[in-house]
């Protein structure tokens, strides 16, 4: 059986101290849930304060981007290394909003994903279509070009050790949600992608999450699929109550 992985990206949000009161109150509750993996993934600012308000919780902190080298001239990014200093076991990479915004590119992730797993970490690399891709019929065909890209030259012991997220864009944020069968389809196309590359046997280890606009009422149905194995959280991670209500469901 897959164990469930619940991590919450909070992105360009809190302060310290609503970054310490956060992480204090996900650390109160997270004993209630010893057969579930929680991380939180505040803002690079705020990864030691978090780190110290966890404590000994079972939490695992983790960080929403890095960059593909070590140490280097490179003004205003942060490495793995730096992470793993700071406590951090997670790492996202590949967020819809990275990609978007941003600009990055499969070969982008592709080389920060190689950089965290040389490094130790785990990563969490997200991929997803936009509303037009959806609608036009190209889903599966814009999460093999993710996939392929993200992933390429992975060997089997490396793949092994990530985590996949399935964030379809028009759901992130915008309060829509993608239907459980919708996400499962999904999930299950990663999952077969997963086999054909590698084996069958790493396949059902891999840990898959669904994110976009996951919600306590919810998650529950989501979390149900066979193949969605927990959920990358935004906006209701920013609520203790609403983080550990999503936990809950799983």
């Amino acid at each position: 059986m897959r164990r469930p992985l619940i991590a919450g990206n909070w992105k360009m949000n809190t302060d310290r101290a609503a970054a310490i009161a956060l992480a204090s109150g996900v650390a109160k509750g997270a004993a209630a849930f010893p057969n579930i993996d929680l991380v939180v993934c505040p803002p690079f600012v705020y990864l030691d304060a978090v780190r110290q308000a966890l404590g000994n919780a079972p939490v695992a902190l983790g960080a929403q981007n890095m960059y593909g080298q070590p140490q280097g001239a490179f003004t205003g990014e942060v490495s793995a290394g730096m992470l793993l200093d700071l406590g951090c076991r997670f790492v996202i990479l590949g967020h819809s909003e990275r990609r978007q915004i941003f600009k990055e590119t499969d070969a982008d992730v592709n080389q920060k994903l190689l950089a965290a797993l040389a490094a130790g970490l785990t990563p969490i690399v997200c991929v997803g279509e936009l509303l037009a891709d959806r609608e036009a019929g190209r889903t599966q065909a814009v999460i093999r070009r993710q996939f392929d890209g993200s992933l390429a030259s992975l060997s089997a012991e490396q793949a092994a050790r990530l985590v996949i997220a399935y964030e379809p864009v028009w759901a992130i944020g915008t309060g829509k949600v993608a239907t459980p069968d919708q996400a499962q389809q999904v999930h299950h196309d990663l999952r077969k992608m997963l086999a054909e590359r590698y084996n069958a046997e790493l396949a059902a280890k891999v840990r898959i999450q669904y994110g976009g606009s996951v919600k306590p009422d919810n998650a529950a149905a989501l979390l149900a699929q066979p193949d969605i194995d927990g959920a990358l959280v935004g906006g209701a991670c920013l609520k203790v109550a609403d983080f550990l209500g999503i936990a809950a469901a799983a």
